[in-house]
């Protein structure tokens, strides 16, 4: 099978360079903020930009459908009606709009923190954001939405939303599969409590996702070991590998042939032990069956 692999590469000088920038690390998928992820204000993306972004895509060996844009990271969809919440709503929208606007199929959402409302509350709050933001986008007169939003599980800190499968299963549910899919991510899913360092363990997790929202509805697994413990809590990623998920777990996931059409998109530190690169050329290398 050919692994669809990559990192979130950055968006400097340009959205349409992330494209220059995946394509000389060797990634064959990829994501991107469009906007600086730590601010609610942006200025907005011309049509000139995003034609680039589109022909460069277009004209490399990426498949359009292993990109994938990630939501920043100020928005709460989660919160009390309060302000910042209606702002949240605002920066999906704008998100869902940017997406089509760049072809891109997914943006990756967190689910968010209740901030001690009480988990249903928070998923009422959530259905409500994700709801009023398609709607929203539907007002603005603009082709039809092509983008789905991907339920992201979180680590299971405190008062955050969906650290159990069960209860992404739940708003899934609630909100449908033709506007939504999901993203796994492995370090979340140990920090949660579902460890994954063995295969065994990584196919009774499959066969949990399959059975309760099911592996068409997998669109991106964010592949990150994880520095904290099985179980901790703690929303640490590390390179795949070297934390406490390990080789032997995060290969039999990589290799399950229930997932050879998913993107697996690296989320991992910069650093002297190792860089996107020398990530990508490990999993190539070294977890891969074909090696």
């Amino acid at each position: 099978m050919t692994l669809k692999l990559g990192v979130h590469v950055s968006i400097s000088g340009g959205i349409s360079h992330s494209v220059d920038n995946a394509l000389e690390i060797g990634c064959s998928a990829f994501q991107i903020f469009t906007r600086s992820p730590r601010q609610w204000k942006t200025k907005e993306l011309t049509p000139h930009e995003t034609d680039i972004f589109k022909e460069k895509l277009d004209n490399s060996p990426i498949n359009p459908k292993s990109v994938v844009v990630h939501m920043p990271y100020l928005p709460n969809l989660s919160a009390p009606t309060s302000e910042m919440y209606e702002k949240s709503i605002l920066v999906l929208t704008d998100e869902v709009t940017r997406c089509n606007m760049l072809g891109v199929p997914y943006l990756i959402i967190h689910l968010g923190s209740h901030l001690g409302q009480g988990p249903k509350n928070g998923i009422n709050q959530l259905v409500n954001a994700c709801r009023k933001s398609l709607d929203a986008y539907s007002d603005l007169g603009l082709p039809r939405n092509k983008v789905k939003i991907l339920l992201e599980n979180s680590a299971g800190q405190k008062n955050s939303i969906g650290s159990r499968i069960e209860e992404i299963q739940s708003i899934f549910h609630i909100l449908g599969q033709n506007d939504f899919g999901l993203c796994l991510d492995t370090c979340h899913l140990f920090a949660a409590g579902y460890d994954l360092s063995t295969g065994s363990n990584v196919s009774t997790l499959i066969d949990l996702v399959d059975s309760s929202i099911g592996l068409e509805n997998l669109k991106i697994i964010h592949l990150n070991d994880s520095k904290g413990d099985l179980g901790s809590n703690l929303d640490r990623h590390y390179h795949v590998g070297l934390g406490k998920i390990g080789e032997g777990g995060l290969k039999s996931l990589i290799n399950n042939k229930k997932l050879s059409q998913v993107p697996f998109i690296m989320e991992t530190p910069i650093d002297s032990i190792r860089n996107d690169a020398d990530n990508l050329e490990f999993v190539r290398n070294v977890l891969t069956d074909s090696h």
